[in-house]
């Protein structure tokens, strides 16, 4: 019962924790494509002007993110609780949480190492008018590859749940009784 009540203390911080990276993420897509952003993304979430910049960035990657804390979190959550003892579960969802994210921050910088040819630009949106449209498309390529990553995270993510879940019903097992 205990570990239910834990559930939503688990997803809160899945969201918090989306919503951070999202933050922490655009800090680094803005610096390889501010037009991303200057040209798009404030626009789209209707960021102030006074606030186009950096701080814009953070909130438009908060906005973006945050809610996939729910959609990655729900189902390591869920799982997290056929781990016996509260505090156990809620570190194996930590565990969960922290790979999680890192594989979705390395896949995203990865994405980097990439150069979407300018003849595939049609394939993606991008504004007319930019004087040199290559870092937007960077930009946009590595926001799309994040969102790929997130669940790519996700099924990672559920195995490593499913192979600590395995790991703690052995040693159960294993105890004399």
């Amino acid at each position: 019962m205990t570990r239910l009540l834990l559930l939503p203390f688990l997803l809160l911080g899945a969201c918090l924790l989306a919503g951070l990276y999202g933050a922490v993420h655009n800090q680094i897509s803005y610096s390889v494509g501010p037009d991303y952003f200057h040209a798009f993304k404030f626009r789209q979430f209707g960021i102030p002007a006074d606030q186009h910049g950096r701080l814009g960035a953070a909130i438009v990657g908060w906005r973006a993110s945050w809610w996939m804390g729910l959609i990655i979190g729900a189902p390591i959550a869920l799982l997290s609780i056929a781990i016996p003892g509260a505090a156990r579960a809620a570190k194996t969802f930590a565990m969960a949480a922290i790979l999680v994210v890192g594989l979705t921050l390395g896949l995203g910088l990865a994405s980097l190492l990439f150069t979407v040819p300018p003849d595939l630009y049609h394939l993606m949106y991008v504004p007319t008018g930019l004087s040199d449209p290559a870092p937007f498309v960077r930009a946009g390529f590595m926001h799309n590859t994040s969102y790929l990553a997130g669940l790519i995270g996700l099924a990672f993510g559920v195995v490593f749940m499913a192979w600590r879940i395995w790991r703690v019903r052995r040693e159960t097992r294993a105890e004399p009784s």
